[in-house]
This record gives structure tokens, C-alpha cells and sequence, in this order.
């Protein structure tokens, strides 16, 4: 099968090397030609741990490539799949799908032959109406299909997302089409993965719906951790109570500084202002979005509250920049709401990311940007965990006690144990767990 991956964001880059990988022959197509130079002369443009091995792979085997011309691409393809970015609209939070009806266009008017034109882009429903409009407008031949095939991606964790994924949600009415993604598909079929065909409204609507109820998890644990200072209970017990329930799940039971990513936070605006156009407001969702953006507010207050009420003069380290471990993706991080308000208090800030340093330095203001996680700490007040990488959760506490002016932490991932830290001689302060030992 011949597939023109149009776009090499993360979706499109990922997507068009798995398809490759699956044994098609794939084309990612981008009108950056620094970006195509850099993929051509084998620079990954983001971070995704095993994307540059299987890029290289791919394009030695000659089943990837990559390119500018796309009337050329979708000229000699069978698929062709739009993975531009949809960010969110300024003013109402609803996505922006600008590129995507560009690039629906820009195929409408290469298409040779029947083609499936495909929407791997995030977008509200009735976007795969509206692409077919634009392309019934600009095609010639009238000879396509429009699909909806929404991609379900964890960042970090991608490949083993696409290779090997809990479903695969087609959103089709026509059997041509459906038979084209059954045959790219195909390998998944082999291990049966589950294909899910639906009509293109309910496939835009679950992509959307699964990323709510994700945030909305994450949401709730958060709330249950605040309850849990306040009543002496541990949220870790908490979570592992209620994940034990085969009806809610142990995943996205992790309590922290609030969710961000290009995901999340964007989905679920865009799907809140999709329910409030159609009369149908979802004020659960509603309540996620504010939620979430009041704690990472909270977050620098209680890194205040941990340095006594104060960090005016105070040199505070901060461990981790990125939303999540595995990726260098800072879109929407806690970090970038925490670290100027701590800075606004009137901390000096010092930082260290094992991968997100390079947009960090584009994003955050008053920050001195340190070369390790040891540098970092060197005769700090105060240190502050944002964000879990491995190389964080086994540091040499003596080395850290020895370095810092005051062993101070605060863990906004609770990826320490509070009986070893307060063994350890630090004042430690994390999320939904007792500060003290309680007395039963």
C-alpha cells in the first residue's frame, strides 16, 4: 500500500514510521524544507525514545521518505493521511483546523485515482464532512473517500501505542474505504487488535471523549490528594483502593501537579466549546479544564508554603521541565505556570531537564538552565521535582543533603517515600500524603 503521511509533527512522523515499519510504502510530506532536510540527512526533529532507530531502519529498507512535493506525493498514493497540527483557537479554545483544511485542499487538487484521504489530526466533530466538501470543491475526478482513523498516542510511549494498540477506530460508510484501511491495518489484524469501524461523527467524538475522561481521571485523583492532607490519608492507598475496581482501573490514578501536554488540555477545550455550539454543554468537562488550571497555581503555593511562607532571595532548584518523562514536548507543562509564579515570590531559579532544556530556554523567563541534576541543587534553599524522569527517582540523597543550604523537597510526583526522606534529614513535602506520621 502507498501512503502520504502529510505533515511530520509528532503524529504524522510517528504514524508514517509505523505504517512504514508494518511493510508499506510511505512518504511524509512537510512544506518545512529545513525540517524535510534535517529527517533526509537522519536528525529527528522530536524526542521519542526509539523513533530515530526505526526512522532509519525504514529508509534504508526504502519503504520511507520524505519530502515537499505533495501534489507529487498524493499523486502515486492509496492513502493519504493528514497529520498537521490543530492547536487551540485564541478567544474560544476550539481547534484551530486551518492546516488541516489547507492541506485538504492541496490533496483535492493532486488526487490521481481513487484515493482515502484520511483524518489522523485531532479535530471536532463534522470536520470530515467539511474536508469532503473542500475536496468534492477541488477534485476533479470526485473518485475519494473521507475516513477518520483518530490516533491514540502517549508520548513516550508511541511506537508501542501504533505497533501495538488497545484498538484502532475507523470512522467510515463506505465499503471501498473500509477495505483500503483493513489492508494498512492488516498487521494489527494479525494479533488481533480490535477494529472498531463507526461513522465519521462517532469516530471524531471518541478520540475526544477518551482524552476527557482520561483528564477527568487525573482530575478527580488530584482533588481526592487535596482531601487526603487534609484528613491525614495517603493517596497512594487511595488510588490502589479504587484501581483494584475492575470497573475503574488503576491508570491515570496518579496524583500531581495537574495534566498538560499537546493533548489533554487542548482536547478538552475544544470538546467543551463542541458541546456548548450544539446546546449541549458538558459541565464535567468544563469543571476539568478549571480545575486543572487552578492547581498548577496551587503547586507554587505549597512550594511558598514548604519554604516556610517565603522564597523571596531563596535559590530554588527545580527538577524536570517537561509535561512527562520520554519526551521533550513542553506544551501546556506544569512548569511554565509553577515557575513564574515561584519567580513573580521572588526565587531564584535554577533548573535541569534531561531533554527539555532546548524549548524550556524559548519559553521560560528568570531561569538559570544547569547541566545536571547535581549543579542544579549546589547550595540550594529548596528543590522542587515537576516532572518524573528515572534519573530523578534514585538520587544520592546524602550527595543532596551535602549539596543544598536546607534539605529541602518538595515532590510534586511522589516518587520518594516521606518515612526514607524525613530519615534522611529533609523536609519533605509531596501530594496527598501525610506530611506526619499519624498515630495510628
Amino acid at each position: 500500500m502507498r501512503i502520504a503521511m502529510i505533515g511530520t509533527g509528532y503524529v504524522g512522523l510517528v504514524s508514517g514510521t509505523c505504517f512504514s515499519e508494518f511493510g508499506h510504502d510511505v512518504i511524509c510530506v512537510d512544506k518545512n524544507t529545513d525540517k524535510i532536510d534535517a529527517l533526509n540527512n537522519g536528525e529527528i526533529p522530536i524526542f521519542e525514545p526509539g523513533l530515530d532507530t526505526l526512522v532509519a531502519k525504514n529508509v534504508k529498507a526504502d519503504r520511507l521518505s520524505f519530502g515537499t512535493d505533495l501534489k507529487e506525493a498524493v499523486s502515486k498514493s492509496d492513502a493519504v493521511f493528514i497529520g498537521v497540527g490543530t492547536p487551540s483557537r485564541r478567544g474560544d479554545g476550539q481547534a484551530d483546523l486551518t492546516y488541516v483544511f489547507e492541506a485538504a485542499r492541496e490533496i483535492g487538487e493532486a488526487i490521481n485515482g481513487y484515493t482515502v484521504v484520511v483524518n489522523k489530526s485531532t479535530v471536532p466533530v463534522g470536520t470530515g464532512r467539511r474536508v469532503h466538501e473542500i475536496l468534492s470543491e477541488t477534485c476533479a475526478s470526485q473518485d475519494f473517500d473521507v475516513v477518520s482513523n483518530p490516533e491514540f498516542l502517549r508520548e513516550g510511549a508511541a511506537i508501542e501505542d501504533f505497533m501495538r494498540p488497545d484498538r484502532v477506530v475507523v470512522g467510515t460508510t463506505s465499503d471501498k474505504a473500509r477495505k483500503v484501511m483493513e489492508a494498512i491495518y492488516r498487521p494489527l489484524s494479525l494479533i488481533q487488535t480490535p477494529l472498531l469501524f463507526t461513522s465519521l461523527e462517532s469516530s471524531e467524538l471518541t478520540k475526544y471523549a477518551g482524552n476527557a475522561f482520561l483528564a477527568a481521571k487525573i482530575t478527580f485523583i488530584n482533588e481526592m490528594a487535596d482531601l487526603c492532607e487534609q484528613v491525614g490519608a495517603d493517596v497512594h492507598d487511595v488510588a490502589k483502593g479504587i484501581g483494584l475496581d475492575g470497573r475503574i482501573g488503576s491508570k491515570f490514578l496518579h496524583a500531581g501537579p495537574g495534566f498538560g501536554g499537546s493533548c489533554f488540555p487542548k482536547d478538552t477545550r475544544a470538546l467543551y466549546q463542541t458541546s456548548k455550539e450544539n446546546g449541549a454543554p458538558l459541565k464535567i468537562v468544563e469543571a476539568v479544564i478549571d480545575i486543572n488550571e487552578k492547581r498548577k497555581l496551587d503547586m507554587a503555593d505549597k512550594v511558598i508554603k514548604a519554604c516556610g511562607g517565603s522564597v523571596d532571595g531563596k535559590k530554588v532548584a527545580v527538577l524536570g521541565l517537561t509535561f512527562k518523562p520520554n519526551t521533550d514536548d513542553m506544551r501546556e507543562s506544569p512548569s511554565l505556570d509553577i515557575l513564574p509564579a515561584l519567580h513573580q515570590a521572588g526565587a531564584d531559579l535554577h533548573a535541569y531537564d534531561p531533554e527539555g532544556m532546548k524549548e524550556a530556554r524559548g519559553l521560560l523567563d528568570n531561569i538559570t538552565f544547569c547541566d545536571n541534576a547535581y549543579t542544579t541543587l549546589e547550595k540550594a534553599d529548596a528543590v522542587v521535582i515537576i516532572t518524573e524522569w528515572n534519573e530523578f527517582r534514585a538520587l544520592d540523597l546524602e550527595r543532596i543533603k551535602s549539596l543544598m543550604n536546607e534539605p529541602v523537597m518538595i515532590d510534586l510526583r511522589n516518587i520518594y517515600e516521606p518515612d526514607e526522606m524525613r530519615a534522611c534529614g529533609f523536609q519533605y513535602s509531596c501530594v496527598g500524603r501525610p506530611t506526619l506520621p499519624t498515630d495510628m
